[in-house]
């Protein structure tokens, strides 16, 4: 497996997972049946393109992304910090929505700093992407 498709891939993981993880943290605050619903869709296809960047890296007999448990650490702590004082559903969801957009940001730096990566693992990085964007104007009903 070419060094940029596996980095490309590790990212795609990477943002799956902290996405997942954030899902996780900030379920439990939400009160609106509606959002909770959004959140528990979103979370099931993170995890399906979570599985196949890491089908892809597994079939390339490469090592996949090891979650960081720092970084996993900081991202619950900032959503508690977060959402401390403020729970209500605009909140969240815009909570949810900025985390989106760095996932956005972080996927656009892995393309455009390994611009050799083959065609399976582009398509794989612009669906987490196109995703990412879906998720975004689904959630800004309820802002």
């Amino acid at each position: 497996m070419k060094k940029d498709d596996l980095e490309i891939l590790r990212g795609v993981q990477k943002n799956t997972e902290m996405a997942m993880k954030a899902i996780n943290t900030i379920s439990e605050k939400v009160a609106d049946d509606s959002l909770a619903v959004q959140l528990s869709k979103q979370a099931l296809k993170y995890s399906e393109i979570h599985n196949k960047a890491l089908d892809k890296i597994l079939e390339g007999k490469a090592e996949p992304y090891h979650t960081n448990n720092i970084s996993q650490m900081m991202l619950v702590g900032g959503i508690h910090s977060n959402t401390l004082f403020d729970t209500s559903t605009s909140h969240i969801a815009e909570v949810m929505i900025q985390g989106s957009n760095r996932g956005i940001t972080d996927m656009c730096k892995h393309l455009n700093h390994h611009e050799h990566a083959g065609d399976t693992s582009l398509e794989i990085a612009k669906e987490l992407m196109d995703f990412e964007e879906k998720n975004i104007e689904r959630l800004k009903k309820y802002l």
